[in-house]
């Protein structure tokens, strides 16, 4: 596939996830980009993005789109930053489209008549941000592990058990000493903030672990009642991001955490109550 330069244009934020759409034989330029290219020379190579408007959606483009409104942002290719692009808050994903437009081929993330999919695009969360796919593998219950840790926590900080486990499964398989490349610590996976705001005196004790991991869970019921998928993603993004968003985040490991939790979570209600049931 040669679609580098496209998508360095058309997907800013997405280029860590699109690394590998590149070739080793380069590109195709825009039409655009091409024209203002050769007006400059090769020496100076630019690059020309449409940001086009409809119907309250933005979406970015090689080629001015018919029947939206658009914007030319042109800008150095060989600029160490991409400029923003899209001009909206959070993260992008969804699929980039290509399309033929006055004899020539066209990307961009907008589906019109005529577009033929190339490929999904995924962001990553960004990198002030504490999401991560969670440490854990998805497999069968581990019921074993700090049994009265997890008991006690729930019982007397009144969330459900299996929740609690659920999320020290994906957090970090119930290790310890675990830590994340953003920074979350021990079994529950606090970040520093939560054990300063619990005074956690150490992060990697699992019984203060569990205890501040049970707390944060609380606070984020009470948030989002009724709602597992945004719980989850709190936990993991932070719920600045679920907020800005309306929901879980679009970030690729966020997404990714959410799936385990949902697949997890009834496995771990379901061996609580045979276990409930033989005692």
């Amino acid at each position: 596939m040669r679609l580098r330069t496209v998508l360095a244009c058309l997907l800013w934020s997405a280029l860590p996830a699109l690394a590998l759409a590149s070739a080793a034989d380069g590109p195709p330029r825009a039409p655009a980009a091409r024209a203002t290219e050769a007006a400059r020379g090769a020496d100076a190579p630019m690059r020309t993005v449409y940001r086009c408007t409809r119907g309250g959606t933005v979406s970015l483009s090689s080629a001015p789109e018919p029947g939206s409104r658009c914007t030319g942002i042109t800008y150095d290719a060989n600029s160490a930053k991409v400029p923003d692009l899209w001009q909206v808050p959070g993260e992008q994903r969804g699929v980039l489209y290509q399309r033929q437009q006055d004899g020539v081929t066209v990307y961009g993330t907008r589906k019109l008549p005529g577009s033929t999919p190339v490929l999904d695009f995924s962001v990553a969360a960004p990198p002030d941000s504490p999401a991560h796919a969670g440490l854990g593998d998805l497999g069968p219950p581990q019921l074993q592990r700090y049994p009265e840790a997890f008991r006690g926590a729930a019982r007397l900080i009144g969330v459900d058990e299996a929740l609690l486990r659920t999320i020290a499964h994906v957090e970090s398989g119930f290790d310890p000493e675990a830590v994340s490349a953003k920074g979350a610590m021990g079994v529950m996976q606090l970040m520093p903030e939560v054990v300063a705001a619990y005074e956690v005196t150490n992060p990697f004790n699992p019984n203060q672990s569990i205890q501040a991991g049970a707390r944060l869970l609380r606070e984020l019921i009470r948030r989002y009642p009724g709602d597992m998928d945004k719980v989850a993603a709190a936990y993991n993004a932070g719920t600045q991001a679920v907020d800005r968003h309306g929901g879980v985040p679009p970030y690729a490991e966020t997404r990714a955490y959410v799936a385990k939790v949902a697949a997890l979570l009834p496995k771990y209600r379901a061996g609580l109550a045979a276990i409930a049931k033989r005692t």
